[in-house]
């Protein structure tokens, strides 16, 4: 097959990354799209890759992947949408933009909702393959246990507290939990604290914790793009509404939410600004919602053998087989205009 990896946002080179490999390995032809502003990020610049739509057109692909929310209609091939995360709740998830011919669901409660959306709108097809960013949950659980280890030992601390809020606006606790987490370094030593921020938060909210990290040796601002290191990391995440809560509690370990707007929460949220060292102890010591969060794993995400970018490609190329290359996707006037101001018109 000829293969699309079409990124429009940093995140997304962690989400591919997986599939990239498969192809690699198993022989099939790939090329990067990257949003020209994401060049100087890409971390694979040795790979076949582009930011040109023209280029694309020109490749004439069997499938493209995109884990965002649009893809240009008139590049040949079947356009997958695999997704950028596993908040459900999050305003947009569940919407219908008509720019995808298959969905490929991480879990049960995400398949079941796109298989009625499916009976709604009759002109694409669902079907449940798992998330190809948490193979490395499969296959590489320890991979990052050495430099943890370092980590710990240099800021003399002997537990990692991830803190990875959403940027949005209205839901980021960001601005409210600045002095809790001046209070937890100075008075709990024996945490690291380890913060790490969507590139879309608010600048003045970078630099305040960027500032906060300066003063204390217990807490790092981290750069880094691909959050999963991170999450394999940490003993214990802070957040809010964001998804990268549902990732955190698939590796069994405890998450504190501030003010989540989620609809099934399984794990401690607050419902004030308040009280986070006390929390802390509380879930690293009696770890009270562990078996609510078995509950989580069968709904979002049961595929912990590693395999989801195998079954996504396998899957592709079986409704190929059976369904053809579609040479474009067929929109409504409004939707052709919307892409055209993004991507131009071919």
């Amino acid at each position: 097959m000829k293969c699309i990896l079409f990124c429009e946002n940093n995140y997304a080179f962690g989400i591919m990354e997986p599939i990239k490999d498969y192809l690699e390995h198993n022989g099939h032809d790939y090329i990067w799209y990257i949003n020209e502003i994401l060049y100087n990020n890409f971390p694979f610049k040795n790979e076949p890759k582009t930011t040109s739509i023209v280029d694309l057109k020109q490749f004439k692909s069997d499938v493209i992947f995109v884990p965002g929310n649009e893809v240009p209609y008139y590049l040949r091939g079947l356009k997958v949408q695999i997704f950028h995360g596993l908040a459900g709740e999050k305003k947009g998830h569940f919407r219908i933009r008509h720019y995808f011919d298959l969905y490929l669901t991480q879990g049960p409660y995400f398949t079941r909702k796109f298989l009625e959306l499916k009976q709604k709108y009759k002109n694409f097809d669902v079907i449940e393959t798992g998330w190809p960013k948490l193979d490395i949950y499969g296959k590489e659980l320890n991979k990052y246990d050495i430099e943890k280890k370092g980590l710990l030992e240099k800021h003399h601390a002997n537990t990692i507290v991830l803190y990875a809020p959403t940027f949005s606006p209205s839901l980021t606790s960001a601005e409210f939990l600045i002095d809790e987490f001046k209070q937890l370094a100075i008075h709990q030593k024996e945490f690291l604290i380890l913060v790490k921020f969507h590139d879309l938060m608010a600048p003045q909210l970078i630099e305040s914790y960027k500032d906060l990290s300066r003063n204390h040796e217990n807490i790092v601002f981290e750069e880094e793009k691909n959050i999963i290191k991170f999450l394999l990391m940490a003993d214990i995440m802070i957040s809010d509404t964001s998804s990268v809560v549902y990732e955190f509690l698939l590796l069994n370990k405890p998450v504190i939410t501030f003010k989540s707007s989620s609809k099934n929460i399984q794990w401690d949220n607050s419902l004030d600004y308040k009280n986070l060292a006390e929390k802390i102890k509380l879930n690293l010591g009696k770890d009270p919602y562990k078996n609510d969060r078995h509950k989580i794993v069968q709904e979002y995400h049961p595929y912990l053998d590693g395999n989801s970018a195998k079954r996504m490609v396998e899957t592709v190329s079986s409704y190929i087989a059976e369904n053809g290359v579609p040479e474009l996707r067929k929109l409504g006037f409004l939707r052709r205009l919307k892409i055209h101001k993004i991507y131009g018109k071919i």
